[in-house]
């Protein structure tokens, strides 16, 4: 038998407007284009995508099972924006079927700077998902899948019981992503690791006519989940939600792979779709994944280059972070989400300068021409935030 996990990762952010270093005004974020890019993924993603789902789970009488991880700041366009998404995620959630990962609010790089902010944006998180869908998540998704040893140990002490991350080939060795594994000196603390081939096969290649298994019937990738069997259990699927709909469209046939796939796995020798804390609570750990330096799940190098990878990014980021005391010290509610709202990893995506193999979606929804208009634009931005903190500090001095 082969447990399917399905894990969809939901985010949307707060783009910024133009803002030059004439302006003044506080109104940093583009409410038309975060409308109409929210609108716009509801349409040929969120809505079909989760009455896809819906049928699914009806159809197959509660076998089919996934996980969502949801950020905050996407929860907050759906609840302002696109409300008739919240209410599908709500008859999902009746199901059963879903678990609601915990992550960092504001899809931020907190690990990285700060593990108060990080802590207080992952209770943030974990407040929301309780609230919203009645839920108290177990496991724990970090934004981009970044993810270390140490990460791993924090989030332990926070009380999750697990979480998810990359299966690098240099780390695993000779080792299969298709075990529960657990950090080096935590063994009660889970791992599941993406199958980044499977997954990749759906997410990025699906839709390529170049590719040499385009068209993939679902048969053939139902072949290629079972054949696990015998060398673990699990065949983790992680990837963007966007994949049904956005990066793969509609006339990809996306959806009609979809419909049938779940079936079609389950036809063969009793392979089964699990919840990640299900997966965790059925399969034995399998040792040690010892992961000594940051790794994600973006681009070929599976790093922290798209979002730190040039002199741009890294100057941005900590200066970004510099004024959290600042910022923090006002008591200024409104001062500290628009602080936060920076904060998402997006802003810094939009730096990259890697345009090689992976350059299409690095621009994929970038709203800037050049990484160094995204750079200018995010400094604006950060020196008007800076002024408004030390003004506050003053005045409440």
């Amino acid at each position: 038998m082969a447990s399917v996990c399905f894990y969809f990762q939901v985010h949307q952010p707060y783009r910024l407007r133009r803002y030059s270093i004439f302006d003044t005004g506080h109104d940093y974020f583009d409410r038309v284009v975060n409308r109409n890019v929210c609108q716009k993924v509801a349409q040929k993603c969120y809505l079909p995508a989760c009455s896809l789902l819906l049928d699914l789970v009806r159809e197959h009488e509660g076998r089919f099972r996934f996980s969502f991880s949801i950020t905050g700041v996407v929860l907050d366009q759906f609840q302002e924006y696109c409300p008739e998404v919240l209410e599908l995620l709500h008859r999902l959630n009746e199901t059963g079927c879903v678990e609601f990962l915990a992550e960092t609010y504001y899809h931020s790089l907190a690990f990285l700077y700060s593990r108060e902010e990080l802590a207080q944006q992952v209770e943030m998180h974990r407040r929301r998902i309780r609230e919203t869908f009645g839920q108290e998540p177990r496991v724990f998704r970090n934004t981009e899948l970044i993810y270390n040893n140490d990460l791993a140990h924090f989030v332990a002490n926070l009380g999750f019981a697990g979480m998810l991350c990359e299966g690098v080939d240099r780390l695993l060795g000779y080792r299969s992503p298709a075990y529960v594994y657990h950090p080096p000196r935590a063994p009660d603390f889970a791992l599941l690791l993406k199958n980044y081939r499977l997954s990749d096969d759906i997410a990025f290649r699906f839709g390529d006519r170049n590719w040499s298994e385009w068209p993939l019937p679902a048969e053939r990738f139902a072949q290629w989940v079972h054949q696990i069997n015998g060398n673990g259990y699990l065949v983790n699927l992680f990837m963007d939600f966007e994949t049904l709909g956005e990066h793969q469209w509609e006339d990809t046939g996306i959806f009609a792979f979809m419909r049938v796939l779940p079936g079609k796995i389950m036809e063969l020798g009793g392979n089964d779709f699990l919840k990640v804390s299900e997966a965790i609570a059925r399969y034995p750990k399998d040792g040690a994944y010892d992961v000594p330096h940051l790794i994600s799940w973006a681009d070929t190098e599976r790093d922290l280059s798209a979002w730190l990878g040039n002199s741009m990014q890294s100057n941005a980021v900590a200066e970004l972070y510099r004024l959290e005391s600042a910022i923090k010290a006002t008591g200024d509610a409104g001062l500290l989400s628009d602080w936060r709202r920076m904060q998402t990893s997006d802003h810094f995506y939009y730096m990259c300068t890697k345009y090689f193999a992976d350059g299409d979606v690095h621009k994929y929804f970038n709203p800037y021409d050049s990484p160094y208009d995204s750079y200018i634009n995010f400094m604006n931005v950060l020196d008007n935030l800076g002024y408004r903190a030390r003004r506050t500090s003053q005045w409440v001095a």
